[in-house]
């Protein structure tokens, strides 16, 4: 017919792939006025589409029953990502959300991610147990989906206040692709057996950062130390580095987007300021305090075999990956005792 064109010669419209924003969940809990504000926050700077935003009504507490657990934040979480249009591959939970289950000493986090899997956590600690768990995501190097992956990839948006919290947002907002710096500090008490191999990975990661040219130093001598400088990038053993000072410890400064794993059994156990100022070992909120913008966390005894490992991390952070993909692409095992903290979609050296 006259005026009606050729659909075999009609160029094709272009497939527009979703956004990575619409690949994530925000989940806010009602009963948290801090959650609902930075759940809000997150959602508005990050264009978080209205549908990817579930709202759950759950205790304020950090520890929750599992039963609970399982009907006021698995059920609605499921239920919401059923319904969603768009497929999800990221769930970010926020501050005024239950971070450990009671008496098992899990991360929520960490149930999230294998909720779609008949997985039981590691019981007894073996290698047959630790490869059962071992994460489909290790070692990987290229894009995350749920689809070809079969997790979630979990992170939370947290630390000691609503500010800290937020400025997590900001800082994943204004990162650049800085050179570095990257510190890496190693611990005397830490050269022999397991922690002698993991402190070996610090030296892995320093030269591998150092052969793609970034501004990287790792430090073998006794003292605990802060570069005046702010960081790109950081790792140590926090506490358990026998010349360990929080006072050091607390002069640590980041740069926006910056990244860090400390080798610290407990650094998540708690984000309320006077549970960790009343003792026991480092905490990674106070690095998150003092500008950090991602950082791994362990709400209870993960053991060495959980820690991130710096040469992946470090590495895939540097060449592109997102920070969700970076760090799980770093840990070894799910459902466990760990939590990735910052926003998952920061990536300041994506290529261009």
């Amino acid at each position: 017919m006259a005026g009606c064109k050729d659909p075999l010669t009609e160029p094709a419209l272009p497939v527009v792939a979703p956004s990575e924003e619409a690949s994530v969940l925000v989940v806010i809990n009602q009963n948290s006025p801090e959650s609902m504000e930075i759940g809000s926050y997150y959602a508005r700077k990050r264009n978080i589409p209205k549908e990817n935003v579930v709202f759950i009504n759950v205790q304020k507490d950090e520890e929750i029953g599992f039963s609970t657990y399982l009907e006021k934040i698995e059920g609605p979480v499921k239920d919401a990502i059923k319904k969603k249009k768009t497929p999800t591959d990221y769930i970010v939970l926020t501050r005024g959300t239950p971070i450990r289950i009671a008496g098992q000493g899990y991360s929520v986090d960490g149930q999230l991610v294998t909720m779609d899997k008949t997985l039981a956590p590691i019981g007894e600690l073996n290698e047959e147990e630790i490869r059962r768990c071992q994460n489909p995501y290790l070692n990987a190097d290229e894009p995350f989906s749920r689809q070809k992956f079969g997790i979630y990839l979990v992170t939370r948006l947290t630390g000691y206040s609503v500010a800290d919290a937020k400025g997590l947002v900001d800082r994943s907002l204004a990162a650049k692709p800085d050179k570095g710096p990257f510190f890496f500090d190693g611990a005397d008490n830490r050269r022999t057996e397991g922690y002698g191999q993991m402190q070996g990975l610090m030296v892995e990661a320093n030269s591998i950062l150092r052969g793609k040219g970034f501004d990287s130093n790792y430090d073998d001598t006794a003292p605990f130390l802060a570069p005046a400088e702010s960081l790109m990038g950081y790792c140590s053993w926090g506490s358990n580095d026998g010349a360990f000072d929080r006072g050091t410890y607390n002069k640590l400064k980041f740069k926006p987007g910056s990244i860090a794993e400390t080798y610290v059994s407990t650094s998540g156990r708690s984000f309320e300021k006077a549970v960790i100022d009343s003792g026991g070992q480092s905490a990674v909120g106070d690095l998150i305090h003092q500008g950090l913008c991602g950082v791994k966390g362990y709400v209870s005894e993960p053991y060495t075999f959980a820690l991130a490992r710096p040469e992946i991390l470090f590495a895939r952070y540097t060449s592109g990956r997102n920070l969700a993909e970076s760090f799980y692409a770093a840990s070894q095992v799910i459902k466990w005792k760990d939590m990735v903290i910052g926003d998952p979609l920061c990536r300041p050296y994506a290529k261009r």
